[in-house]
């Protein structure tokens, strides 16, 4: 979530979008100077409502080009390419916004989201951290600050930061539903379903809170309860392959083969390039005997995914069984090769 200002020069009352930029454009046409820089910088504004981020990004220019410290023209063109996916674009705008204001917490907090979007973990760390001293009650930078930190495995450095996150913010759902997860990375599920289950009483509808703690429960073996949690997930949100994945993998540890096949089936339906589901669903068909099938969905799931080590040594498993041993030899030296260990 990217913060959003567009009212620091806002002299009209808030009008239908398309209403918004004709008003907008005749200002444009018959003002000059500072007073045009703000002209342009509005109507860029009412682009944005309209969803017209290069004519947004024009206009954030020429407000630009007319007043070079409008620094929220920068802020804002930097919004716009966020909205567009050039990230590296919108660095460099909120780099220079912060050149002219350094004190302004809501930009390093968007050149953070900007920097954890390209992969930048230790970069967007910095910047939220930043925030935190310009802004100790920032509950965002420490929920996101935070979700680096899981990212990068640092569960310790991740739980201290969603625990902030709930203390600033008690109705924060969301930093509950992470502060489990981390909690479960770490092994403590008890704190985990905890968690869990608490992002779940502020809102009931989050199927993500339910799927994480049919994890959890699933990681203690308390496989029934996990499948109830998947369930309630799926029911609220029946388009997320990935629960199907999840509550399909506890049905073959309850050896429930035909019902795990079907939830791998979904999977793939929703998700057709969802190579873990092809690779499960392989070894549903190889237990219930269907070696032919199993053998397709671990080709299936190898052709998407070519260095995928435990659908080649699933396949070659297969091969096997069916005294195939050139094949299967073939397969589990391409396994070795890419790392497989017993």
């Amino acid at each position: 979530m990217f913060e959003i200002k567009l009212n620091s020069f806002s002299f009209f009352p808030k009008l239908i979008a398309f209403v918004a930029v004709s008003v907008l454009s005749l200002v444009v046409l018959t003002n000059c100077g500072l007073q045009t820089a703000a002209a342009y910088y509005n109507r860029g504004n009412a682009y944005v409502d309209k969803g017209d981020f290069d004519k947004a990004i024009a206009d954030y220019s020429e407000a630009i080009q007319l007043d070079p410290k409008l620094t929220a023209a920068y802020y804002n063109r930097g919004n716009a390419y966020v909205n567009k996916g050039e990230f590296d674009q919108a660095i460099t705008d909120y780099t220079e916004a912060l050149c002219l204001d350094p004190k302004d917490a809501a930009v390093y907090y968007n050149r953070g989201q900007a920097y954890r979007e390209k992969g930048d973990l230790d970069q967007a760390i910095a910047d939220y951290t930043q925030v935190i001293r310009l802004d100790p009650k920032y509950a965002m930078a420490y929920y996101n600050r935070g979700c680096n930190y899981e990212k990068k495995g640092d569960f310790d450095k991740a739980i201290p930061d969603f625990t902030e996150a709930v203390r600033l913010h008690p109705n924060y759902a969301m930093a509950y539903r992470s502060r489990g997860w981390n909690y479960g990375q770490k092994g403590d599920f008890d704190q985990a379903i905890a968690d869990c289950t608490q992002a779940i009483r502020l809102d009931p509808k989050y199927a993500e809170a339910y799927h994480y703690r049919g994890m959890v429960y699933g990681a203690k073996g308390d496989f029934d309860q996990a499948i109830a949690d998947f369930t309630q997930a799926i029911q609220i949100d029946p388009r997320d392959a990935l629960t199907y994945h999840s509550r399909s993998y506890v049905y073959g540890k309850k050896d429930e083969w035909d019902r795990a096949m079907a939830d791998y089936t979904e999977a793939i339906r929703l998700d057709p390039k969802f190579a873990m589901a092809y690779n499960r669903r392989g070894l549903a068909y190889r237990k219930k005997g269907a070696l032919d099938r199993a053998i397709t969905d671990y080709t299936e799931a190898i052709q998407l995914n070519p260095k995928f080590i435990a659908a080649y040594h699933n396949r070659g498993e297969a091969y096997k069984a069916k005294g195939d041993t050139v094949n299967a030899e073939a397969d589990f030296d391409q396994a070795k090769k890419l790392g497989y260990k017993p």
